[in-house]
C-alpha cells in the first residue's frame, strides 16, 4: 500500500496526502510547462511563464485528487470503507479498504473516475474560451492557456485511465463487466489482472522500441508506465490468490503457537547476541515471573545506541502488552491482516482469556500461502 509522507489534511473524513514522488513529477510537469510556453507565447515575461507553469501544475494535482474523491466519494455512498487518498508520481491512488460487494457497484466505483475528468477537461477547454482562446487555436492570455492544457490533459487522463489494463480503471470496469457476467469475482480479478498484463507488457515493448528509435524520455517514459503497470497487474493477483484462499480462516489456523521468550531482565547485548542473531526471529514475547508483559523486535533494538547495548534492559524499550495491538483466535485472518496494514505492523499478538496463545504476522501467512500453493501443484 502508497504510503502518504506528507498529510494535507481530510476531505470528507478522508485523509488526503502527497508521497515524496509527486514532487518529481511536479518539478518535470512545471519545466516542461515552461518550455512550452516559451515557444508558443514567447511575448510573455519570464515571471508571466514560470507563474503560469507553477499555477498549471498546482491545478493539475487538484485535478488528480478530484478524479480520486470521485472514486472515494462513490465508494463511500455504497458503504466501502476509504482510508485515505495519496497523490504520486504516476497520479493518485483511493486507498480502499474492503471491496466492492457485486460488480455493479465495482463498475460505477472505477467508472466515476474517468467520468470526471473528462467532464473537467471539457468543462476547462470551454472556460479557456471565455479567458481568451482564439478562434485560430491560440491561448493569448495566461488563463486561457493556463485552462486550454488542463482541459486537454484531463480528457487525455480520463482516456488513458479507460485502457483495459488492471488496476488501471479500464481495468477495474473490465472487471466488473466480467463479473457481472460470470458471477464469479475472483474468475474476474484474475482475467482482468491478465489482460492488464499483457497491455503492460504492450507498454514496455512499444516504450522500448521508441527509444531504440531515438526517442529518448518519451520512449523510456512509456516503459517505465508499463512496468508500473506489469507490477501492479502481478500485485493484484496476489491479493485475490490471497483473499480467496484466507476467506473463511481464523487466525488460529495460521498463527505461530511456538513463541520465543525472552526475560525481561536481560540486556540489549546479551538478547542480540544470544537470540537475535541465533534464532533468526524477528519477534520475541518479553516475560516477567512467568507472565507476559510485552512484546520485543529488531526495531526497538535499533533504537538504542550500540554502546548503550550492555547497560539497556528489555523492559525498559519493550512493548508493553498493554499498548500492543492484538487479536484473538477466532479474529477472521483477512481482519487481522486489514488491521496490520492499517496500523503498518508486521505482527500481532494472539490473547484469550489474558493469556498469550501465539503470534499472527505476515511471514506465516506467506509460508502457509507458499505451502498450499506446493500442494496445489502436487495434485
Amino acid at each position: 500500500m502508497l504510503r502518504s509522507h506528507i498529510r494535507l489534511g481530510r476531505i470528507a473524513g478522508i485523509e488526503i496526502g502527497l508521497h515524496y514522488s509527486w514532487f518529481i513529477i511536479a518539478i518535470l510537469i512545471t519545466w516542461s510547462l515552461v518550455v512550452q510556453f516559451r515557444q508558443t507565447t514567447p511575448w510573455w515575461s519570464t515571471d508571466v511563464i514560470w507563474g503560469a507553469a507553477i499555477i498549471t501544475s498546482v491545478l493539475f494535482f487538484v485535478t488528480l485528487l478530484m478524479h480520486e474523491l470521485a472514486h472515494s466519494l462513490l465508494a463511500k455512498a455504497r458503504g466501502l470503507k476509504v482510508r485515505a487518498i495519496t497523490l504520486f508520481a504516476l497520479g493518485g491512488v483511493s486507498q480502499i479498504e474492503s471491496e466492492a460487494e457485486d460488480a455493479k457497484s465495482e463498475f460505477w466505483i472505477a467508472i466515476v473516475g474517468p467520468l470526471t475528468s473528462v467532464a473537467i477537461g471539457f468543462a476547462c477547454i470551454g472556460l479557456s474560451r471565455v479567458a481568451g482562446w482564439s478562434s485560430e487555436g491560440r491561448a493569448v492570455t495566461p488563463v486561457a492557456a493556463v485552462l486550454l492544457w488542463l482541459g486537454y490533459i484531463n480528457i487525455l487522463l480520463g482516456i488513458f485511465n479507460m485502457i483495459p489494463g488492471y488496476p488501471l480503471d479500464g481495468g477495474r470496469v473490465l472487471r466488473g463487466i466480467i463479473w457481472w457476467i460470470t458471477k464469479n469475482q475472483a474468475k474476474s480479478t484474475r482475467t482482468a489482472a491478465r489482460v492488464g498484463q499483457v497491455v503492460a507488457i504492450l507498454f514496455i515493448l512499444y516504450g522500448l522500441y521508441r527509444f531504440f528509435l531515438g526517442e529518448n524520455f518519451g520512449g523510456l517514459w512509456l516503459a517505465f508506465i508499463g512496468w508500473f503497470l506489469l507490477d501492479a497487474a502481478r500485485g493484484s493477483v496476489f491479493q485475490t490468490e490471497l483473499v480467496t484462499e484466507l476467506r473463511g480462516r481464523h487466525v488460529s489456523d495460521l498463527m505461530d503457537r511456538d513463541c520465543a521468550t525472552v526475560e525481561s531482565h536481560i540486556s540489549v547485548h546479551d538478547f542480540v547476541e544470544e537470540y537475535l542473531l541465533r534464532r533468526g526471529q524477528r519477534c520475541f514475547v518479553v516475560v516477567q515471573n512467568n507472565a507476559v508483559v510485552g512484546l520485543l523486535t529488531s526495531a526497538e533494538v535499533r533504537k538504542v545506541r550500540r554502546e548503550d547495548w550492555p547497560v539497556t534492559s528489555l523492559q525498559s524499550i519493550m512493548r508493553p502488552l498493554s499498548q500492543v495491538r492484538a487479536v484473538s483466535p477466532d479474529t477472521p485472518a483477512l481482519q487481522a491482516l486489514e488491521m496490520m496494514a492499517k496500523e503498518d505492523i508486521n505482527q500481532l499478538p494472539v490473547i484469550s482469556d489474558g493469556h498469550l496463545e501465539g503470534i499472527f504476522s505476515r511471514t506465516h501467512v506467506l509460508k502457509f500461502l507458499q505451502l498450499h500453493a506446493e500442494l496445489q501443484g502436487h495434485r
